[in-house]
């Protein structure tokens, strides 16, 4: 049985989501001045073996003592295949629980992996006397299997806020021709993550959860990472892991409407609130400009209005009624 439902904001900004090895105190501190969306502390493939008990009090102490103000705080813990899960999950859980927003699955291949990770946030939430499914989970897709099941994946806990793709390993699972993560495979002329992307983004739309691409390991390498993050920000995606500071920056523009577009999304949104009303003569479509406006265009305009209010954008225009 899966936990309750509170009032928690599952749609939170993700344009950027930095990824921070736990292990590591100065990163974890540096972290906390970068204008990221979300920030994920690594237990995972960021910790060595040897470092992961340690690191667990670390992200701990940093989490309770942090200042992460305006950034959603996620631990990423490793995989249900390994020893280390329940322990991560108990002991960060346990120790920073009111200051942890969401917990980070890894290499999820399929639903009951989440519906164990739900009971035991459950039981530890009861235990603590912590609200009972607050803590969200975000579920990273890694291989073929992962991507087949990705659909009941998404409805297997309430906790459930994003799905995640995980190139790297996902490359890796399905002999992928290529060395460069999230580059295109030398050979194929047209783009290799196409489907993969398009799977994960109509199982979290379908279920009102965000889509989240992973990451791009040139890290100095700018511009490559702004072709790969507009590949996935134009099909729909919410956001892109960051791994280097250098990064944040491009993915909190990449994702977010341009101002034009904000300005245009409100425009159409005013306009079509007067049009349907008494005084705009209760019309289902109108005109602005050259441009005919109706209901399918209210309904895009609130995706980009919602996504530049999340980014901050400020209107600069207006909407003028016409004279009567």
């Amino acid at each position: 049985m899966t936990s309750p439902a509170p009032q928690v904001n599952r749609l939170r900004p993700r344009r950027s989501c930095l990824a921070v090895p736990g292990s590591n105190p100065r990163f974890l501190e540096k972290a906390q001045g970068l204008p990221a969306d979300q920030v994920f502390l690594d237990l995972e493939d960021a910790c060595a073996p040897l470092a992961k008990p340690e690191a667990r009090h670390t992200i701990v102490k940093f989490l309770n003592e942090g200042d992460w103000t305006g950034k959603t705080r996620v631990v990423r813990v490793n995989d249900w295949t390994t020893e280390w899960t329940y322990r991560d999950v108990v002991t960060v859980v346990e120790g920073a629980g009111p200051n942890l927003d969401c917990i980070m699955l890894p290499k999820v291949q399929d639903a009951q992996q989440v519906v164990a990770l739900d009971l035991l946030l459950t039981q530890i939430e009861k235990t603590m006397g912590f609200e009972v499914g607050r803590i969200g989970i975000e579920a990273q897709i890694e291989n073929a299997r992962g991507l087949n099941n990705v659909n009941d994946i998404a409805t297997a806990s309430p906790r459930v806020e994003t799905i995640i793709f995980g190139p790297a390993d996902f490359m890796a699972s399905i002999n992928m021709k290529s060395l460069v993560v999230g580059e295109q495979p030398p050979g194929y002329p047209a783009d290799a993550y196409h489907y993969i992307l398009m799977k994960i983004l109509m199982a979290a739309r379908a279920n009102d959860l965000q889509a989240i691409d992973g990451p791009y390991l040139q890290i100095r390498n700018v511009e490559g990472y702004r072709e790969v993050a507009g590949r996935a920000a134009a099909l729909g995606f919410d956001g892109k892991w960051v791994l280097h500071p250098g990064q944040v920056e491009a993915s909190n523009e990449i994702f977010s409407p341009s101002q034009e577009d904000f300005d245009h999304a409100e425009l159409i949104l005013d306009a079509y609130d007067y049009y349907t009303s008494e005084a705009g003569g209760k019309k289902g479509s109108a005109m602005i400009g050259d441009e005919m406006i109706d209901e399918a265009s209210r309904k895009m305009a609130l995706v980009i209005s919602g996504k530049g209010r999340a980014a901050g954008l400020r209107r600069t225009s207006k909407f003028d009624a016409p004279e009567a």
